[in-house]
């Protein structure tokens, strides 16, 4: 079961009864999100692109925060977003509904979404002009695809309430679908994680965390060039 809370900033999330976690930090679920994953992640990788299109995947599409920010950012910049998220336990429409979220996107993106959320378990649909969305239901180890991303999303519950979601083998099944270049962001870092992403590749930068964290990482994918020159990265 899923109950909603107010954080710290005003904004709501969900806590998981299952999990005994909630989807966003209670310090503030809105400033979370765009903190981590619009400004850290999603402007990095626009303003370093020659390209009017982003492809993000999230690993954990929770309540929806991160996609309607981003979409709403992406429109604000006519950049075209292909977005795919992975979610084993996808929230009941009642369940998203309840968050509020429509007071911080343009309502007709909130909208498109909530008239949307079926089909987008079962098909990529564009919810407005230029923004595309796609939510499949099943577990990140299960996940394959073809199709290479300009940006990962890693927004699963903490290490401490599902680790299985942090080790080393998944990160590099993650990872494998990041294009070279592309970027890895997420509101954790350890050293564990660290170590894990420079094994199969990546240069690691430590940012300041969203409030209530010190610090976060992201990570870029070394192209191959990069990789041949054997240049040391942060430990």
């Amino acid at each position: 079961m899923n109950i909603i809370t107010t954080t710290a900033d005003g904004s709501n999330t969900l806590y998981n009864e299952q999990i005994g976690e909630h989807y966003h930090s209670k310090h503030g679920a809105l400033q979370e999100s765009k903190h981590v994953f619009v400004d850290a992640g999603l402007k990095h990788v626009i303003a370093q692109s020659a390209n009017s299109e982003v492809s993000v995947l999230e690993i954990g599409f929770g309540t929806g925060l991160n996609f309607l920010l981003t979409a709403a950012h992406c429109a604000e910049q006519n950049t075209r977003l292909l977005y795919t998220a992975l979610e084993a336990f996808p929230l009941t429409l009642e369940e998203l509904q309840s968050t509020g979220y429509s007071n911080y996107v343009p309502q007709t993106l909130w909208d498109s979404l909530i008239e949307n959320y079926g089909k987008t378990l079962q098909q990529s649909v564009e919810l407005v002009a230029g923004q595309q969305l796609r939510i499949l239901h099943t577990y990140l180890h299960r996940f394959q695809t073809d199709q290479r991303f300009d940006l990962v999303y890693f927004d699963a519950f903490s290490v401490q309430h599902q680790p299985e979601m942090w080790t080393d083998e998944i990160i590099a099944h993650t990872c494998q679908f990041i294009k070279p270049g592309g970027t890895f962001v997420t509101y954790a870092i350890t050293g564990k994680l660290k170590r894990a992403l420079k094994s199969i590749g990546f240069t690691i930068e430590k940012l300041p965390g969203a409030p209530g964290k010190r610090e976060m990482l992201r990570a870029t994918k070394n192209t191959a060039e990069y990789l041949s020159a054997d240049i040391n990265t942060e430990s």
